[in-house]
């Protein structure tokens, strides 16, 4: 990894051989910031956007990666762990779920998944009790016989925005990102390949797999798919690809099975070190996508493929990360920063791994 007047790139093999002090001062600089930001409350709280203002999905989001920067680069001040802990407790309903406290929806399945990541991370005593009704509420929001769903839907098996529990024919949004977010979050907190709840992931996953390897983003709702259409299908593209990999893995089908394995050889083939892989290099509608998604392509690739360069945005004088494209919020440095975070720490070299 190293860190120039042209950006900030990631490259494993690079980090190993000379880049190590450059790579824990990006990091430290980063993590500083983000602690900074947090809030008396101990929330951390959008001051881009309104719908992230409360701080339910953004808090376990920062929380999660901030608590994996090793004490070698930051450590946490006195007692702001606990404080964010202390929020998102607050802002769990009594049925389990994060992000629906306090008027507006703030994407419940993601918040709650989110949360089971930062509680499981955080180890603190009472972290299965504490996540003991997320997890019951994320097995409810599965498409699932229980709701009347079954595998002819395009749904079944997958999980949508979270909130009221939808059944048959009213899906709604259902997409790949959410249902790898809460399948890591049910894995994190112990659930096994063989449960039931993976079982069925699976084949909603395997609806998402293009015969060339790669992911697109639904099933269900044909807009959602970034990259657009292609033949009988949808243009398979980095971020769904990437997500895709990672929920195969979180739903327990090892690296050896052919659809990881294709997985991967389509982000080979494809990756890009600036962009996201799979978008025309046009003023198409799709080719902002491209840089629109570069930090999440990042911090997902990085789990991946970690020995894959990447470029980001030059670090800001603050210790921030922004993205000058704000088509899904990462102009907000906030999300941005807690990407990069999560980018650099999956180096290897930095945790140990």
């Amino acid at each position: 990894m190293r860190v120039d007047r042209r950006g900030f790139l990631l490259s494993a093999a690079a980090a190993a051989a000379c880049s190590w002090k450059r790579e824990r001062s990006a990091l430290t600089r980063a993590a500083q910031y983000l602690w900074a930001q947090q809030a008396a409350d101990g929330g951390f709280h959008s001051a881009t956007y309104g719908l992230l203002r409360s701080g339910q999905s953004l808090t376990p989001f920062v929380l999660g990666a901030l608590l994996r920067v090793p004490d070698a680069a930051v450590s946490a001040p006195a007692g702001a762990v606990d404080r964010a802990i202390a929020f998102i407790r607050r802002h769990t309903s009594v049925e389990g779920a994060v992000g629906v406290t306090g008027g507006d929806a703030e994407y419940p399945n993601y918040a709650t998944a989110l949360a089971v990541d930062a509680l499981v991370a955080a180890q603190r005593p009472s972290w299965t009790a504490d996540i003991a009704p997320m997890v019951a509420q994320l097995r409810a929001q599965q498409f699932s016989e229980a709701n009347a769903w079954t595998p002819e839907h395009t749904a079944y098996g997958g999980w949508g925005m979270g909130g009221a529990i939808r059944r048959p024919p009213g899906a709604g949004h259902v997409d790949l990102s959410m249902t790898r977010f809460v399948l890591e979050a049910l894995r994190a907190s112990g659930v096994e390949g063989s449960d039931p709840a993976m079982t069925r992931a699976r084949v909603f996953l395997e609806r998402l797999q293009n015969h060339d390897g790669g992911f697109f983003f639904s099933p269900v709702t044909p807009a959602l798919n970034k990259a657009g259409q292609s033949a009988g299908g949808f243009v398979s593209y980095g971020t769904a690809t990437a997500d895709g990999v990672l929920a195969l893995r979180a739903s327990g089908v090892p690296d050896s099975d052919d659809r990881i394995a294709r997985g991967i050889a389509w982000l080979d083939r494809n990756h890009q070190s600036d962009w996201v892989p799979g978008f025309d290099a046009d003023e198409s509608p799709q080719a902002s996508w491209r840089t629109g998604l570069r930090f999440y392509y990042a911090a997902a690739i990085a789990r991946v493929r970690p020995e894959r360069r990447i470029r980001l945005p030059e670090q800001a004088e603050d210790g921030s990360f922004r993205n000058a494209n704000g088509r899904v919020k990462e102009d907000d440095p906030l999300i941005a920063t807690t990407f990069a975070i999560q980018m650099i720490t999956r180096a290897g070299k930095l945790t140990g791994e």
